[in-house]
């Protein structure tokens, strides 16, 4: 058994009873080149490394992450870069590692996020055989995909995913589509909500906005792209500077697409497709606590932790600034439960312009992620979201639905009962 920091003989003060946590076995390193992707600039944060998690933190990390676990469920959950460079057999020790270290009547679930092009009929029976969840990254029709998912040649990698897909759907894997949203694809949303749902069969849609920001001195390099250059330059992702690059979605854009898929799904989808958007937005107009951290009033429970150890207070702000501590030092749950995460969590309340305390949609959005947290409001105080405008068009759009399905819900029937009320409605 590995040396590990022992859990404290009692949980520290504020230490939540479970909390959400993306592990990158292989850091930043990814076989693809997406252009958007500003993860990939993150191996600069570990100059020399090897980008592999060693066998005995892996140990560490399983077991310490369920000793952190007060509830009756964990959720290992993978990501990168591209977490599948690890190899098959890292991932089968870390179920037997989940396996020696759950206590009797705790569930352990996994998931993975991965682009797809590595995965064989290997993969696909062992997802199938420990019921991972497997989130695939695919952003619509080929050309707009194609558009920045790239491997290192610049090709597209549309036709690769679609191979992995199909190992999804062969061996029967639970997958959920995460769609990023962006300047090739935001003016296209029905084009691409009908390919992940009528193409793929995807029932479960996530779509992410990309919002890429720089300094006015780094813009230009940022719309090159996260990779280093031909030049061998690259900029450094961090949360900082007020301008965005040219692949960037816009605001109103992004209310726009969210709004055309929202009418279609209302329409005829509810209860069939499940859309992390509205599935959140459901849940702040029930007020009951939602499962997106986005969404949420305060924040900090959803950290990363890097391939050698790190703890980082999100997944959005893997910098030196926010980095907690490593759990080869100190036990994961002390680093959850410290004064500097507590203090994250609270800062996304806490620092809230006036223009959002006073918005009528607040209770749906509280400012969404402070990462893009980096304009100013009408009356220039800092901190509004960038995707503001967007986001307060699609919140004000879906009100009457959404109270409608809250109703329901709160009388014990059925969400999708939604739809037919929407059509007796245009109907009189």
């Amino acid at each position: 058994m590995p040396k590990s920091p022992p859990l404290p003989p009692t949980f520290p003060h504020g230490a939540p009873p479970a909390f959400h946590l993306l592990a990158k076995p292989a850091g930043a390193i990814c076989n693809l080149a997406c252009e958007y992707c500003f993860f990939l600039s993150k191996e600069m944060l570990y100059p020399g490394s090897r980008f592999r998690m060693a066998d005995d933190l892996l140990e560490i990390y399983i077991r310490q992450l369920i000793e952190s676990h007060r509830s009756p469920e964990v959720t290992i959950a993978w990501q990168g870069g591209e977490p599948t460079l690890m190899g098959l057999d890292f991932f089968e020790r870390s179920v037997e590692y989940a396996e020696r270290y759950r206590r009797t009547g705790q569930r352990v679930s996994y998931t993975i996020q991965t682009n797809g092009t590595r995965l064989d009929d290997a993969w696909g029976a062992f997802f199938k055989a420990q019921g991972f969840l497997v989130g695939l990254s695919v952003d619509g029709p080929r050309e707009y995909h194609d558009a920045y998912r790239v491997d290192k040649g610049g090709k597209g990698s549309f036709d690769q995913v679609m191979r992995g897909w199909e190992v999804l759907k062969r061996h029967e894997v639970d997958f959920n589509i995460l769609c990023a949203v962006h300047a090739a694809n935001q003016d296209h949303p029905l084009e691409v909500y009908h390919f992940l749902r009528d193409d793929l069969g995807a029932q479960f849609l996530q779509f992410i906005p990309i919002v890429e920001r720089a300094t006015e001195e780094l813009l230009p390099l940022a719309n090159q792209g996260w990779s280093p250059t031909p030049a061998g330059k690259r900029p450094l992702y961090t949360v900082s500077g007020d301008q965005v690059t040219e692949r960037s979605v816009q605001p109103e854009a992004y209310g726009r697409f969210l709004i055309a898929i929202f009418d279609e799904w209302v329409r005829r989808d509810v209860g069939s497709v499940f859309v992390q958007h509205f599935d959140a937005a459901l849940a702040n107009w029930m007020r009951v606590p939602g499962a997106v951290c986005i969404f949420s009033e305060t924040c900090g429970q959803a950290l990363a932790l890097e391939h050698n150890g790190d703890l980082y207070c999100c997944d959005h702000f893997v910098e030196p600034a926010y980095r907690l501590g490593n759990i080869r030092q100190t036990h994961m749950i002390e680093l959850v439960a410290s004064d500097r995460q507590r203090a994250f969590g609270l800062a996304k309340r806490d620092t809230l312009p006036r223009y959002c305390r006073e918005c009528p949609v607040r209770f749906a959005c509280h400012g969404e992620c402070p990462r893009n947290r980096f304009i100013r409001t009408p009356d220039g105080e800092p901190g509004l979201n960038y995707l503001c405008a967007g986001y307060k068009a699609f919140f004000t759009h879906i009100d009457h639905p959404m109270r409608l399905m809250a109703d329901l819900l709160r009388q014990g029937r059925y969400a999708d009962e939604v739809m037919s009320l929407l059509a007796a409605e245009r109907q009189d």
